[in-house]
């Protein structure tokens, strides 16, 4: 549970919650009714098959790869990775003791005592301190040496989110057997119970095969790895090989001839892929932790259009959908489906358009503020988000979404958002661009009718001030976000719900998740401070100063906090509360059974 992730077909996985994901936390949901989870033993039985519609096409079982941070990879890794904690419905953390159990031992310095449980991989291989060791490898990014400036050095593992919990501990120290852990921190952190992330979760002895080497090897390089300095970067092949498999391995859209890497830690792991089509998840006979799958088998079909979707589920050919994107129309016909249950909320997903710090449009910052003025973001709320939600509004904060009350409204007191680019200012942006008239390539998902339409009013409104706006719109628009081959982005962000890592992750300099290439050394010391900060309040105040820089610099602009809701086939149980996080319908699929 780290980063933000992409949200969906449309959208990237806030700052009081976690890393984003483009629409990921990967850790099964679940548990009792004061953990958030139904009861549904009675309404339901084990055994049978459950098909969810999903968005997007899969692409790959490391999630926590830069270029398979999917919401569908995430989903998938719901169901086949487990980690130390859980996220419950009101985004409270649940420690998962079928997997193992941690404990702060030390305030001064941070320490914290990691224990396994007698857990195993589905093909019978323990989970020991080689898997350990790579999760605190790739998360920590002790051996990283990369200068961004310098374009000198190496990041080991290309993971999405950031090493920012992790960075500042030092070598683990283990027990004889392996199964304890103890991780000391150089530094305070305020989110040190998510630092392991089980999206990230990787099988040791596949990466090692797949490294060219033994289990045993690739715990030997990882002991011995040197820790990274960028003034003094140095290479380590063997530790290349390792974080080359980690990034590439896990990469497969159909059913590799290779099952090792189906290889699964949770109550269900992966059986059949079929390209651009479904995936397919059956029962891990082999699962040893505390929340075992109930249903044979989960197929998430691939459905794009959420018209598609209604009538796959009006047809009884998919029993759940959770689409993307919500408009009235579509959550018209759901709600008029006879046997269907519908949950529906705010999501912890936002949309915005970002500038692109790299293209020479956008180096000049008259441009991006002139470009700025003239997004129609009240008209965007009006037509495309209010005729489902009533009291929707403009989102004002990069930070926070509305329904985060408090958080929200320091932010937007401070950020100066609205003053600066509330309604269009057409002369305004007239003036700034002084008889220029630049051009500004969009990158968006043109397989999104939300995309597409908040993509024309953008373009209308630009054009009166004399940019000329070219569609970049591409149903692959998340593979080509981190290339850069444009001037601005429009998609979303979803969260795990908890912490801080999109801090890192989004708005500092290098972040894997700073499609931007956004820097500003003031928000890279205000990160760095608000993420080792245990007073909440005060990290809340510097959260919001971070805010304020993105809207003086001309960042980009939020647009609006994203509905959603769930809709449900009456013959399943254990789907019976709304999350609003990134893992979504699948917090507690270890619960799902067919009536």
């Amino acid at each position: 549970m780290g980063k933000y992730t992409f949200k969906g077909k449309a959208a990237v996985s806030l700052a009081a919650i976690a890393a984003l994901t483009l629409t990921g936390c990967a850790s099964v949901g679940g548990g009792d009714d004061s953990k958030g989870g139904g009861d549904s033993s009675a309404a339901g039985k084990d055994g049978g098959v459950v098909t969810v519609a999903e968005t997007n096409k899969f692409s790959g079982a490391n999630a926590g790869y830069t270029k398979t941070n999917l919401d569908i990879n995430g989903h998938v890794a719901a169901m086949t990775r487990e980690g130390f904690a859980n996220v419950d419905t009101e985004q409270k953390l649940h420690p998962n003791e079928g997997f193992g159990t941690y404990k702060k031992v030390s305030d001064d310095p941070l320490t914290v005592e990691y224990e396994l449980k007698d857990t195993q991989w589905s093909d019978g291989n323990k989970i020991d301190k080689a898997d350990m060791m790579l999760w605190w490898s790739e998360l920590s990014g002790y051996a990283n040496d990369a200068d961004e400036e310098a374009k000198t050095g190496k990041d080991y593992f290309s993971i999405a989110g950031s090493t920012d919990i992790l960075h500042t501990t030092d070598m683990p120290k283990f027990s004889e057997d392996g199964k304890k852990m103890t991780v000391t921190w150089g530094k305070p952190n305020a989110d040190w119970e998510i630092a392991f992330d089980s999206n990230s979760f990787m099988p040791a002895h596949v990466v090692a095969k797949k490294a060219g080497m033994s289990e045993d090897e690739l715990l030997k390089v990882l002991e011995n790895q040197k820790k990274g300095d960028p003034k003094s970067p140095q290479k380590q092949p063997e530790l290349e090989k390792i974080g080359k498999a980690w990034d590439t391995a896990f990469n497969f859209t159909s059913t590799p001839d290779d099952k090792d890497v189906l290889v699964s830690n949770g109550p269900y792991k992966i059986e059949n892929v079929v390209e651009n089509n479904s995936i397919t998840l059956k029962k891990n006979e082999n699962y040893k932790g505390s929340m075992p799958g109930k249903l044979d088998e989960i197929t998430l079909r691939t459905i794009g259009d959420a018209t598609a979707q209604i009538q796959a589920l009006r047809n009884g050919e998919v029993d759940i959908m959770q689409p993307n994107n919500v408009n009235k129309d579509t959550l018209d016909q759901v709600q008029q489906i006879e046997n269907v249950n519908v949950q529906k909320g705010d999501q912890l997903a936002y949309d915005h358009l970002d500038l692109n710090f790299g293209s020479d449009t956008f180096k000049d910052k008259d441009v991006r503020e002139a470009f700025l003025k003239t997004v129609p973001r009240q008209k965007i709320v009006d037509q495309l988000i209010k005729p489902v939600k009533d009291d929707a509004s403009v989102l004002n904060s990069q930070m926070y979404v509305s329904s985060q009350e408090e958080p929200y409204k320091k932010a937007t007191e401070v950020n100066g958002a609205e003053k600066m680019y509330g309604e269009p200012d057409i002369e305004g942006a007239k003036k700034l661009l002084g008889g220029k008239t630049p051009t500004v390539r969009i990158l968006f998902n043109n397989g999104n009718p939300q995309r597409t339409d908040t993509f024309q009013l953008i373009k209308e409104s630009a054009e009166k001030a004399g940019f000329k706006v070219q569609d970049l719109g591409d149903p692959n628009w998340s593979e080509k976000l981190s290339d850069g081959d444009y001037d601005a982005s429009l998609f979303g962000w979803v969260s795990p719900g908890v912490g801080t890592e999109m801090l890192s992750q989004i708005f500092k300099t290098g972040g894997g998740g700073n499609y931007s290439k956004y820097s500003n050394k003031d928000v890279d010391k205000l990160v760095d401070e608000a993420r080792t900060n245990l007073d909440e309040s005060k990290r809340v105040d510097q959260i919001a100063e971070i805010d304020k820089h993105t809207f003086e610099d001309a960042y980009g602009l939020p647009l609006f906090q994203s509905v959603g809701y769930v809709a449900t086939s009456d013959k399943i149980s254990g789907v019976d509360k709304y999350q609003p996080n990134q893992t979504g319908v699948f917090w507690n699929v270890s619960e799902w059974s067919r009536k």
